[in-house]
């Protein structure tokens, strides 16, 4: 992407400054007029042309239907970057076999599958329609969806990212912090699928992007959208408690960032928001019985609980988009079960970012950086 694309970019967004620094930092102010995603299609005008830039957005993913259920667990057990465990190949089946029902029954209970591929779809749609726009020398842009442990898989969009003839590739991570069992497992996945293969696509990576300005605000945004809808008397008493996806402490020993990225996100958040409630970071879905990082989510609220800490918000800070960990773990689970069972008054949850504004300018601004350097 060219100076001339940058200046675009910035322009698009209201910024008069010129220089690169100045633009990462005031990209992100009140939102353009109207709806980013509804206005995409209409202004790009390379859609009857192969595409030149492609842009694989990497992420676990999770099963459209009930009855994918057992395949996308199969996956993501016999995943060693994620799950290490010992004699692998035959205790993922087993595994996977045995948890199954109990999955699907969430699932029905959210709608019968994930949403997590529409939103990454619309994500995609409104980004690439104004790179199309922003950039054209780039153009036409391509987004793809490559999913780790469900449909469409990461190695079939690769396949097909060849055959559209895609001279540019990025593989834009859609976890904001690094962790080498989800953006590690993604990228290692690129490289067994494409090792050895002869291939014309010049390929660069987004690995993690945890404190990018406009994450940092989408984030503020609805944070405090959502405490004002907890009851006027009760506003300055709430406990904002930031939920991330665990994992087992073998990883963590072994150096894994994700930790240190997550805190370092929540910590921006709260320096936006000039911290003005209590919180604390809390982990989420520790699977089976070895150690994992906490304090858990659930048992911190049941804590807060008991010492008379009862107006709760959660904000998923390492989910991007709704799938089941925020659908069904924080808000039946925590917000609806727990909270009731545990005595808690007031416990909300902050909106995931899916197709918001700002977080699509967010993936267009990262791309369009990646571009320039």
């Amino acid at each position: 992407m060219s100076w001339n694309a940058l200046r675009r970019l910035a322009a698009f967004s209201g910024i008069k400054a010129a220089g690169i620094q100045q633009c990462t930092h005031r990209l992100f102010g009140p939102a353009t007029p109207g709806c980013l995603l509804a206005r995409s299609s209409e202004m790009s005008t390379h859609s009857s042309l192969s595409p030149k830039t492609g842009i694989i957005m990497l992420n676990l993913g999770g099963p459209e239907k009930v009855d994918d259920v057992h395949d996308f667990l199969l996956r993501l057990f016999l995943d060693k970057d994620l799950i290490p465990l010992p004699a692998q190949s035959r205790l993922a089946p087993w595994i996977a076999r045995r948890r199954t029902p109990k999955i699907q029954e969430q699932y029905h209970k959210i709608g019968g599958g994930s949403p997590i591929k529409m939103w990454t779809e619309r994500q995609g749609q409104g980004m690439v329609g104004l790179l199309d726009k922003l950039s054209p020398e780039t153009a036409p842009h391509k987004f793809y969806v490559g999913f780790r442990y469900a449909h469409p898989l990461t190695e079939d969009s690769l396949d097909q990212m060849e055959k559209d003839g895609i001279e540019r590739g990025i593989a834009f991570t859609q976890y904001p912090q690094y962790s080498c069992s989800t953006t590690g497992s993604s990228l290692n996945a690129i490289y067994r699928h494409l090792n050895g293969k002869s291939s014309k696509v010049r390929w660069t990576t987004v690995d993690r992007w945890p404190t990018h300005p406009g994450l940092i605000k989408a984030f503020s945004d609805n944070i405090q959208k959502e405490l004002k809808q907890f009851p006027d008397d009760v506003q300055d008493d709430v406990v904002i408690l930031f939920s991330a996806h665990s994992l087992p402490m073998r990883v963590v020993d072994r150096g894994d960032p994700y930790p240190a990225e997550v805190a370092a996100t929540v910590h921006a958040v709260m320096e936006q928001i000039e911290f003005s409630h209590p919180y604390r970071l809390v982990w989420q879905s520790k699977v089976g019985p070895l150690p994992w990082l906490g304090p858990q989510t659930d048992k911190t609220i049941e804590e807060l609980s008991k010492r008379g800490r009862k107006n709760i918000l959660l904000v998923p800070i390492a989910f991007t988009s709704d799938h089941i960990e925020t659908l069904h773990e924080l808000d039946l689970e925590y917000a609806e079960e727990l909270a009731t069972k545990c005595g808690v008054r007031n416990i909300r949850r902050a909106e995931s970012l899916n197709d918001n504004n700002t977080f699509v300018q967010v993936m267009i601004f990262t791309v369009a950086m990646r571009y320039y350097t």
